[in-house]
């Protein structure tokens, strides 16, 4: 049931939102769901790790909802003063495909405005169903 519900926000928040805009990341700032994953698993250096979408889905993330609205936003920027510059930061949305989510280029965005260093978005391609639940790996109860 949990899952069903899940896909249904997610379906719903894509078809609610707008395509974002220019990518504004490169693919050196990608991290690999597998990657994030063994990190969670180990316990050892976990990153800050920021939903920026619909549901916090993977442990240890902070839950701020989908920063189009700008009260998320004003939430995120929020989280964010309180960080070191040089904090180790993994962002995600996973509502829908990356070309139509209105949530992770504003988040990058503000991360590299905000003169952040070390911080990646979490690669999930399609959404967070089929790039992270899918794959078995580790979600919040």
């Amino acid at each position: 049931m949990k899952f069903i519900l899940l896909r249904v926000v997610v379906l719903f928040s894509c078809l609610r939102s707008g395509a974002q805009g220019p990518v504004t990341w490169t693919s050196d700032q990608l991290m690999e769901p597998s990657d994030l994953s063994s990190t969670i698993k180990a316990d050892k250096n976990i990153p800050v790790i920021f939903s920026i979408g619909p549901g916090g889905i993977i442990p240890h993330s902070r839950d701020i909802g989908m920063i189009k609205d700008a009260e998320n936003m004003k939430k995120f920027k929020d989280e964010l003063v309180s960080l070191p510059k040089d904090t180790p930061i993994v962002i995600y949305c996973g509502c829908c495909p990356f070309e139509h989510c209105p949530n992770i280029g504003p988040g990058m965005q503000l991360l590299k405005d905000m003169k952040f260093t070390n911080y990646k978005l979490l690669d999930l391609p399609h959404n967070i169903k089929i790039d992270w639940i899918n794959k078995g790996l580790p979600t919040q109860n």
